[in-house]
């Protein structure tokens, strides 16, 4: 039976394992042949061990409260003590999915990601995890992950990276800053480069996991727990609004939406980005960014030409979070025609306006249970008060018209959660060659290093 949300509402993502199949079949029996490796679109049955490697990915709802005529809650995506994210749940599931390889092939996995800090973090509590419960051993599965200079603040640590024998089979590597390539580059140059190599000499097959259906299919769980609550009523509008960079969740979202018996009910889907990388929003509204004018008065930045943009800035092109920075998404088309057809839209927000709106943001977020700090300078991952201050801001502007608007808090996290990553545990590259070494490496760590116990 569904309820309101009237109370807060915790769905733990095990309760739609089969849907997650279900979606993965589909997306199985869809996809062409790859030229690289990767596991098969299948998940384990699910065991009393894999329940509590899934333990930590809930999905929990909550009143937020009202802004002008619409009620506002939180799909709170961020559960996971060791991630503070949304990607917990995709890599959960994707290292489910290598598990179910190395068990039913013999053959060990090394998984490889670029990252701009999330969901290097959420593959790497995932191996972690799986390590804990016994799902495989250090010796079958690993993870390199590289991310940009500018993740460095955002790194977390952990067991993979405490125990000297664990990283070194599961290396951090950080971009040298100097370099113009881009991680999603490089990563994908280290795998043409390595992966052959690696399994003719190792038997360990290198999974490049940035795919856009490995996070797709994950994200379907927030349509299942969405209609297992609260499905839309007959008459009322609901929009989902989320901070996003090339936007996976709300494609997955309306993927799980296909999946569901007897659905009719279409949602609208609002985007909100940041001045570094605002392409989807202009791809969708047909913009290019306005032109700014200096205040030598009060320092800032204005512009009025368009609402869809922010009126003032500390700097036209602030990079406010670099866990947005994939420009020119692939994503866009599809997205584009989806909030066409059902509703939606998008603006940018700066970090001004995330500032004058932190104290109204913060009293919203503390009624749903979600505590940000006092003290805006600690905050180190924007995204839920990018999402809130793009919702406030467009519903005050009119651009956003809905009787409830559904908030994805897809990451939120300040320094006081988390040990960032010592700098002796991360590795400098400067170019896929560099990576490539770094592969090979982990896989025969230097002999001076004991294995743990």
């Amino acid at each position: 039976m569904s309820v309101a949300w009237n109370q807060p509402t915790t769905v733990p993502a095990a309760a739609f394992y089969e849907g997650i199949r279900q979606a993965m079949a589909v997306v199985g029996q869809s996809r062409s042949a790859v030229e690289d490796f990767e596991p098969e679109f299948a998940l384990p049955d699910l065991t009393p061990e894999l329940t509590e490697f899934f333990a930590v990915a809930e999905l929990r709802f909550a009143e937020l409260g009202t802004a002008g005529p619409a009620r506002l809650v939180l799909l709170d995506l961020m559960a996971n003590p060791g991630t503070r994210t949304v990607k917990t749940l995709a890599s959960l599931v994707i290292v489910a999915r290598a598990v179910r390889h190395i068990d039913r092939t013999g053959e060990r996995v090394m998984i490889l990601t670029p990252s701009s800090a999330n969901k290097a973090t959420a593959l790497r509590d995932a191996v972690l995890r799986a390590y804990r419960y016994g799902l495989a051993q250090p010796a079958d599965l690993q993870i390199v992950t590289l991310v940009p200079d500018t993740a460095r603040p955002k790194l977390w640590a952990s067991a993979l990276s405490d125990d000297a024998w664990l990283a070194a089979r599961n290396p951090m590597c950080v971009l040298d800053p100097g370099q113009p390539s881009h991680v999603k580059e490089i990563a994908k140059q280290a795998l043409r480069t390595s992966a052959r190599e690696l399994f003719r000499t190792s038997g360990i097959r290198l999974w490049h996991t940035l795919d856009l259906a490995n996070y797709q299919v994950a994200d379907t769980a927030r349509a299942f727990a969405e209609h297992a609550t609260a499905p839309v009523r007959p008459g009322v509008t609901r929009a989902h609004a989320h901070s996003v960079s090339s936007a996976f969740g709300l494609l997955g979202h309306h993927f799980g939406t296909t999946l569901l018996p007897d659905v009719t009910e279409t949602s609208q889907y609002f985007l909100v980005q940041h001045l570094a990388t605002p392409d989807m929003v202009l791809s969708l509204h047909g913009m290019t960014p306005p032109d700014y004018r200096a205040d030598p008065g009060t320092g800032l930045f204005h512009q009025e030409t368009t609402t869809r943009y922010p009126r003032t800035t500390f700097d036209p092109a602030e990079n406010l979070e670099t866990t947005f920075y994939t420009s020119s998404p692939a994503t866009s088309p599809a997205m584009n025609e989806l909030i066409r057809r059902q509703g939606g839209g998008g603006i940018v927000v700066s970090l001004n306006e995330c500032l004058g709106r932190y104290a109204e943001v913060r009293a919203l977020l503390g009624n749903a249970g979600v505590i940000l700090p006092a003290d805006p300078r600690v905050v180190r991952e924007w995204s839920l008060v990018m999402a809130m201050t793009g919702v406030l801001n467009a519903i005050d502007r009119g651009l956003l018209d809905a009787d409830e608007v559904l908030v994805h808090g897809s990451g939120s996290y300040s320094a006081t959660d988390y040990r960032p990553l010592p700098d002796h545990a991360v590795r400098t590259v400067a170019d896929a060659a560099d990576l490539s070494a770094v592969i090979t490496e982990a896989v025969r760590p230097v002999s001076s290093i004991t294995k743990a116990a």
